[in-house]
């Protein structure tokens, strides 16, 4: 009898506690949501990041505040948002790292797939890849025809081991059958200085910090690592038209949650962003910034993230970086 009535009373509360659920979801947000960017202030996920946590505030009426939670490459912000409550309070903000940590760290505190929702890519930017003025290469064939004459020689820098740039580097090193020297830095300002000084020769850079020093005559646009040449920088061919079919990297800003939010809340963020996304105003701002606004729904998105992650496994596989 004891057993029946607890089933009984199980029988009865199970329609309640799914009520309360549902109303939770349908009055979402109700409080202040935390948006993750596992990477210090100022940097490209945190611009990004911004914007879009101010365009939400704005349409859904609660403040979605920015946490910036550096360290180990994006991967202590990205485990604390693995481990939080899946109620959508709690949203991550990631880019590459997020498909390359898995291949350049032995061992994470999280899976990149099981442990998170994706809710949508947010925005696209290509690298260009930048010379010392005082190189003697006004383009990538350029480029090739000194490294290949002197094997081993050339220096490129990046802003650290197992970035992106890096390991786009590395991606031509391959696939030009070219031998130049990894020179890492800590971050993108230091390795601008020595670009501009020629302490290196050659490197990736974003658009944004880049173009003044192109348009200056500090620096030389060789390519742009994208599909499409930069709006910013129209008269700078992509790698693909240079000589390397194919050849598409970019760097890329999209937004997580843990796994197990209710696919709802997940529903409604989407719907939000994507609406933010296509607003003149925040394009403007993006723009602004050098990046490209997307949009994408969460299947997408999933399937982004699976390739990308399928693509900077062999980049990192073929390069040899390692960082633990």
């Amino acid at each position: 009898m004891v057993g029946r009535r607890i089933l009984l009373a199980g029988t009865v509360l199970a329609p309640g506690v799914s009520r309360v659920a549902e109303a939770q979801q349908e009055d979402y947000p109700s409080r202040v949501v935390r948006v993750v960017v596992p990477f210090a202030a100022g940097g490209g996920a945190d611009a990004v990041g911004r914007a879009v946590a101010e365009r939400l505030s704005a349409r859904l009426g609660r403040p979605f505040v920015v946490d910036n939670r550096p360290g180990a490459a994006g991967n202590i912000g990205t485990e604390q948002v693995a481990r939080a409550a899946p109620d959508g309070y709690t949203l991550l903000v990631i880019g590459p790292n997020h498909a390359t940590n898995p291949h350049l760290f032995r061992q994470l505190p999280f899976d990149p797939v099981r442990d998170f929702a994706p809710v949508s890519l947010l925005t696209s930017a290509p690298y260009v890849l930048v010379a010392h003025a005082g190189l003697a290469a006004r383009n990538f064939q350029d480029l090739l025809a000194l490294a290949r004459a002197r094997p081993g020689v050339i220096a490129y820098g990046s802003a650290g081991n197992g970035t992106a740039g890096h390991l786009a580097m590395e991606l031509i090193k391959s696939t030009a059958e070219i031998d130049l020297v990894h020179v890492p830095y800590r971050g993108s300002p230091p390795l601008l200085a020595d670009l501009v000084s020629g302490q290196v020769s050659v490197g990736f850079d974003n658009v944004l910090s880049s173009a003044p020093l192109i348009a200056a005559g500090r620096l030389r646009a060789l390519a742009v690592s994208g599909a499409r040449r930069a709006p910013a920088l129209p008269d700078v061919p992509t790698l693909a038209e240079s000589g390397l079919p194919g050849f598409d990297v970019t760097v890329w800003q999209g937004l997580l949650a843990p796994a197990g939010t209710p696919a709802p809340i997940v529903a409604r963020l989407n719907t939000e962003i994507v609406a933010a996304l296509r607003s003149p105003d925040l394009r403007a701002r993006l723009d602004q910034l050098g990046v490209e606004a997307i949009g994408s729904s969460p299947e997408e998105f999933a399937r982004f993230l699976n390739a990308e992650l399928a693509r900077w496994g062999e980049a990192v596989r073929r390069s040899g970086a390692r960082i633990d």
